[in-house]
């Protein structure tokens, strides 16, 4: 057996695989957030132990007790601090926290970061809020002796080791991106010493071994291992199978991915695109990011007061864009555009726009601000041969059709399953114990597939451009 631990923002889901890869059991345990100022966004590690002791002894003992390996997963850029004795010096300072903003741009001004992490320094990573607490908490920063990525606090919790891995470290701003290891010179801007970095190790690779303690209160066997494992979107990507070049998936949850497999380490930070290492030795990965997917419909669904399923249902076969044009900025925007204070729009409105016209321009909005990530990820040279589509909004057939036709791209929905973050890691967890490589992440099943509707790509193509032309005027007014 091999468990899969995926800690996300809202909840910790353990997955309990055999050697087939068939799901045995799952379990989740939920995880709130402080807000304690505006921008702000933290959470206690200690709930995080306390949620995968939940969910972990939820599962059946006798697949507890059969458990070889263990793969973690979890959210990004997360800044948990420790001292010395390995304490918690203060709440976690999540990916979605914005307050080190001013830190971000001026570590961004100093053209090393680009260069060697080869990405632009977001808010959210993770060391522009070092400078934050520095600047801002000069006591807690002054005793920092590790800092570690959320997934990595649980690897100390089982394992007593202080270890990252290539995906999630890349999301630091301190990692040498294309030589996969910490780069001294860009800690050194952070404070921080080379011994306050946690030992790195590929996502596929045996990290550390479970403590005797860990091991007897869960019933595990002997002799269990943690394998590097993943930050989310990597996870997820090895959970779909999306590993080598021209492979992609699109996650249409709350915030949107386009995520594409490279084979090579392709760099381009004035595209706001990330470049990460990927979970495995010598791939990277490429991800553009939208902030409101199936947020903006449902910021729309409230808005016109009936359900998602309700409004997109209404909808028949896909229909060339209309002159309602939607900019889903609803909180700023990453991929391309970089830009906290740009916000949304709906542009064109006409007294023939109904609500069926109002929800395509909402869903083509969302399709169009993914294709603007297609073409910043294309500018680097990464190509896309087909989409995985995944999330919530992949229920939407209109949507995936028009999101196949927009892009150009056929777009497949894996048969009915999770093979989210969690089925990834355990997945790595299996890479880990048997040395097996990139053959065991095979994409799952397809259910089906939409094709592009060749009859209305020129009609998407025009909308495209329209929705280009709002953006732009838009992004003048912020």
């Amino acid at each position: 057996m091999y468990l899969g631990l995926d800690l996300g923002t809202s909840g910790l889901k353990a997955i309990l695989i055999d050697n087939d890869q068939a799901v045995v059991a799952e379990a989740t345990a939920p995880l709130s957030v402080s807000r304690p100022q505006d921008g702000w966004s933290e959470q206690s590690p200690a709930d995080w132990i306390a949620a995968a002791e939940a969910a972990i002894g939820a599962l059946p003992a006798e697949g507890r007790a059969a458990i070889r390996g263990i793969g973690l997963s979890g959210q990004m850029h997360g800044a948990t601090l420790l001292d010395t004795a390995d304490d918690v010096l203060r709440p976690c300072i999540l990916w979605n926290d914005t307050r080190a903003h001013a830190e971000a741009a001026m570590l961004d001004a100093d053209p090393r970061f680009r260069a060697i992490t080869g990405n632009t320094v977001f808010p959210g990573f993770t060391a522009p809020k070092l400078l934050w607490v520095k600047a801002h908490e000069s006591q807690v920063f002054a005793r920092v002796a590790k800092v570690l990525l959320p997934k990595d606090y649980l690897r100390l919790w089982l394992t007593g080791e202080h270890v990252a891995e290539m995906s999630d470290a890349a999301g630091t701003g301190w990692l040498d991106t294309g030589r996969r290891l910490w780069a001294e010179e860009l800690l050194a801007t952070t404070f921080l010493p080379p011994e306050a970095m946690p030992r790195l190790v590929e996502g596929s690779e045996v990290s550390a071994q479970v403590r005797p303690e860990i091991a007897a209160r869960f019933g595990f066997g002997r002799n269990v291992v943690v394998a590097g494992g993943a930050g989310d979107n990597a996870a997820a990507a090895i959970g779909v199978g999306v590993v080598s070049s021209g492979q992609a998936f699109v996650s249409l949850g709350t915030s949107g991915v386009l995520f594409a497999a490279n084979d090579g380490y392709r760099p381009d930070p004035a595209t706001a695109v990330h470049t990460f290492c990927h979970a495995l030795p010598d791939r990277w990965h490429q991800m553009g990011v939208i902030l409101a997917a199936t947020d903006a419909l449902n910021w729309y669904a409230r808005l016109a007061g009936a359900e998602v399923a309700t409004l997109t249902g209404a909808l028949g076969a896909l229909e060339p864009p209309g002159k309602t044009r939607f900019l889903p900025y609803l909180g700023g925007e990453r991929t391309p555009l970089n830009d906290a204070a740009i916000r949304g729009a709906f542009v064109g409105l006409e007294h023939a726009t109904d609500r069926e016209a109002a929800t395509r321009a909402v869903l083509e909005g969302v399709t169009f601000a993914i294709r603007d990530c297609r073409d910043a990820l294309a500018a680097t040279g990464t190509r896309i041969d087909r989409l995985v589509a995944v999330g919530g909004g992949s229920r939407s057939d209109y949507w995936l059709s028009a999101i196949a036709t927009a892009l150009a791209t056929p777009v497949s929905v894996p048969v009915a399953g999770d093979f989210g973050g969690a089925f990834g890691a355990a997945r790595l967890a299996i890479m880990a114990v048997t040395g097996a490589g990139a053959g065991i992440a095979t994409p799952p099943a397809t259910a089906r597939t939409f094709e592009p509707q060749t009859r209305l790509i020129a009609a998407f193509d025009d909308g495209f451009a329209r929705y280009r032309a709002a953006q732009s005027a838009i992004a003048g007014l912020t």
